[in-house]
C-alpha cells in the first residue's frame, strides 16, 4: 500500500513538473532562452529551505520571478533557487553540496549534482546541459529528458495514424458483435476481439494525453483531434462490459474495466482469460454468450437515458425482447420507450446488417 502511494505520489508530481515546463510557460521561455543562448543552468524549484541548506555562498536576491531575469541569471555558474510558486527568485550563483554518497547514474558533474539533489529534497531539479544542449528534469533521483515541440509533434502525427486505424477497426467489430447479437450467436472469442481492440485504442489514447500533457499551449487542437477518435466510446465500453459480465453492476464493470487495462497484451488476446475476468471460469472461445442488450438499447434513438435497464429488467436479455417484442411491442411502451413500433423495426433493421 505504501508502494501504491510513493508511486501515486510521484505521478503527481511528474505530471506537475511536465505542465510547469510545458511550452507556454514562463518557466519553459527561460529554458529555450538558456539552450538558444547556449549555455547551462542547474535550477532547484520548490522545497526552498531544505535545498538552501543543502549549499553555501551565492547570492541571496529574493527577487520576482520572470524568464527574462532567469535566463540572465543563468549566465553565472551555481544553481538558481526558485519558490514552488514561480513568484521568488530566492538564490543565484548558488553552490550546491548534496551528499556525494548518494546513488547515481548520471556522468556529468551537473547532472549529478542535479540527480542528487532531487533525492535529497523534495524539490523539481532541472539541468541544463550547455554541450548537448538539452534540459532534463529530475524527481526522487529519477530524470526526464524534455522533448522539443518539433519531436512531440512527430510522435502525434504517427499515433494519429495509427488510432485512425485501431478506431476504424472498433467501429467495425462493433458493428459485427451487433449483428450477432440481434441473432443470438455471440461467442467468448467474438467478445474477446472486440474487448481487445478497445483497449489498444484506449491506451493509445493514454498516450496522446501524455503527448497533449508535454505539448502545453500547443496541445490544444491535438487534443480535439483525440477526443474525434474517442467519442463515446469510454460509455459504450462499459456497457458492452456489462452486457456479458456475470455481474452486469456498474460497479463491477469499473472493476473489470481496471483488470482489463493491467492485463498484459497476451492475455487480452486470450477468449478464456478475458472469460475468467467476465466471471466464467469454465467457458472456452467457442461458448456462445447471451447479452443483456444495453450497448445495442442504448444506440436506439427512441430508447432514453435509462430505459435500457428498464428493458433489460424487464426481459432478462435482448434475446428475451427480440422473441417478444414483435407480437407485443406496446410492452416496451409502458417502460418508458416514446415509439415502440420504432424500437422494433430499428432492432430488425440492425439484425439484418452485416458489418
Amino acid at each position: 500500500m505504501g508502494e501504491d502511494i510513493d508511486k501515486d505520489d510521484y505521478q503527481e508530481r511528474f505530471e506537475q513538473a511536465i505542465r510547469q515546463t510545458a511550452p507556454g510557460t514562463a518557466l519553459r521561455r527561460a529554458l529555450d532562452m538558456i539552450i538558444a543562448g547556449h549555455l547551462g543552468a542547474l535550477i532547484c524549484i520548490g522545497d526552498s529551505d531544505n535545498v538552501i541548506a543543502a549549499g553555501d555562498d551565492g547570492f541571496k536576491l529574493d527577487i520576482s520571478f520572470t524568464a527574462n531575469r532567469l535566463f540572465e541569471l543563468s549566465k553565472m555558474d551555481g544553481a538558481i533557487v526558485v519558490d514552488k510558486d514561480f513568484t521568488r527568485i530566492l538564490r543565484a550563483n548558488y553552490h550546491l553540496n548534496p551528499d556525494p554518497s548518494l546513488p547515481t547514474s548520471e556522468t556529468g558533474m551537473r547532472h549529478r549534482t542535479a540527480a542528487r539533489m532531487s533525492l535529497l529534497t523534495k524539490a523539481l531539479v532541472i539541468s541544463v546541459s550547455e554541450r548537448r544542449q538539452v534540459v532534463n528534469l529530475y524527481l526522487d533521483g529519477r530524470g526526464y529528458q524534455l522533448r522539443s515541440v518539433q519531436e512531440l509533434m512527430g510522435s502525434v502525427n504517427q499515433l494519429l495514424v495509427s488510432m485512425q486505424g485501431t478506431r476504424t477497426q472498433v467501429d467495425r467489430g462493433l458493428l459485427r458483435l451487433t449483428t450477432l447479437e440481434l441473432n443470438n450467436i455471440v461467442t467468448v472469442r467474438d467478445v474477446t476481439d472486440v474487448f481487445y481492440l478497445f483497449e489498444v485504442l484506449l491506451t493509445e489514447a493514454e498516450e496522446f494525453d501524455r503527448l497533449i500533457l508535454q505539448l502545453g499551449s500547443e496541445g490544444k487542437t491535438i487534443k480535439m483531434q483525440r477526443d474525434e477518435f474517442i467519442g463515446d466510446l469510454d460509455a459504450e465500453y462499459t456497457l458492452m462490459i456489462r452486457d456479458y459480465a456475470l455481474d452486469s453492476s456498474e460497479d463491477n464493470a469499473a472493476k473489470i474495466r481496471r483488470k482489463f487495462h493491467d492485463t498484459r497484451n497476451s492475455d487480452m488476446r486470450s477468449a478464456k482469460s478475458v472469460a475468467r475476468m467476465l466471471g466464467y471460469e469454465s467457458f472456452g472461445e467457442d461458448t456462445v454468450l447471451t447479452p443483456l442488450g444495453l450497448r445495442t438499447l442504448n444506440n436506439v434513438s427512441v430508447v432514453r437515458d435509462g430505459v435500457a435497464d428498464k428493458i433489460v429488467d424487464e426481459y432478462g436479455s435482448l434475446k428475451g425482447l427480440l422473441d417478444d417484442i414483435e407480437e407485443n411491442p406496446e410492452r416496451v411502451g409502458d417502460l418508458g420507450v416514446r415509439n415502440p413500433t420504432i424500437l422494433a423495426d430499428s432492432l430488425q433493421r440492425m439484425r439484418g446488417s452485416r458489418a
